[in-house]
């Protein structure tokens, strides 16, 4: 319920995209911002959070406007400034690290997206892409884990995952990858090829936020989505696989179909 929930709630401004998807992405990204910084810094102040907000959303305004380089400028800026602060309290690595961690993502899911209106753009079909290829890793390898079971992939940071879920999980996430594809006008095989560092990424991802979280002594990072944790719980692999998907998309560059 609360997956159909989001998806409902993200559905119009991924149609729309432009200002009105940067706000979604916003918002979504504070709230995973307001996040890290508490399960981080447990002495934070309030200029910590704002520091860290408010370097987000100044960030973001920049990749609204397709400005990346303004947009990257921005955070490593407030970043310095965030980790000044922190220096007075000690450990200011969190901080270094959690900036960008968030807003990296945040910022290349904005211009991934791009401004054009409507299923049949560039942006629209790639970031679908993306995301239907976590989906379905996600999916996959949580039945194939539960199902099949055996070995553990990272007893040490994550002791439910499994070899047979990962393997599970790539596959589903292939077969999802090449039937949007054919939606798209990709070639399978192709589909299959861009699924794959997608799906590696995406459990990456999950693994180093579920090592963060193990070195930090938490076991989620909030409890905002009912069965899921925190926001950072929950998209912590598409963060990664957006990022990935932006530099695989750039590369291939025309062979992309669509826009």
């Amino acid at each position: 319920m609360t997956a159909i929930v989001v998806v409902l709630v993200c559905l119009a401004p991924f149609y729309i995209g432009g200002y009105v998807w940067a706000a979604l992405v916003a918002v979504f990204s504070a709230r995973m911002m307001y996040e890290w910084v508490r399960m981080t810094d447990p002495e934070a102040t309030t200029i910590a959070f704002v520091l860290a907000i408010l370097g987000l959303l100044i960030s973001l305004l920049y990749a609204a406007q397709g400005l990346l380089f303004w947009a990257i400028g921005a955070m490593i800026a407030v970043t310095m400034f965030a980790v000044a602060e922190r220096l007075r309290r000690g450990n200011p690595f969190w901080t270094a690290l959690g900036l960008p961690y968030v807003i990296v993502p945040a910022v290349v899911i904005i211009l991934l997206r791009g401004t054009d209106i409507g299923f049949d753009t560039r942006g629209f079909t790639q970031l679908i892409f993306i995301v239907l290829v976590v989906i379905g890793a996600d999916v996959g390898a949580y039945f194939g884990g539960s199902t099949i079971g055996g070995p553990k992939l990272a007893p040490t940071l994550s002791p439910n995952k499994t070899w047979s879920g990962a393997v599970s999980g790539l596959i589903a996430g292939c077969i999802l990858a090449m039937i949007a594809g054919l939606f798209m006008g990709l070639p399978v095989w192709l589909s299959a090829l861009l699924a794959l560092p997608l799906v590696v990424l995406s459990v990456l991802g999950d693994l180093a936020e579920s090592m963060v979280k193990r070195k930090i002594g938490v076991k989620d990072t909030g409890t905002l989505l009912p069965g899921h944790g925190g926001l950072l719980d929950r998209l912590d692999s598409l963060m990664a696989a957006v990022v990935g998907g932006a530099i695989i998309f750039m590369l291939i560059g025309d062979r992309w179909p669509i826009g």
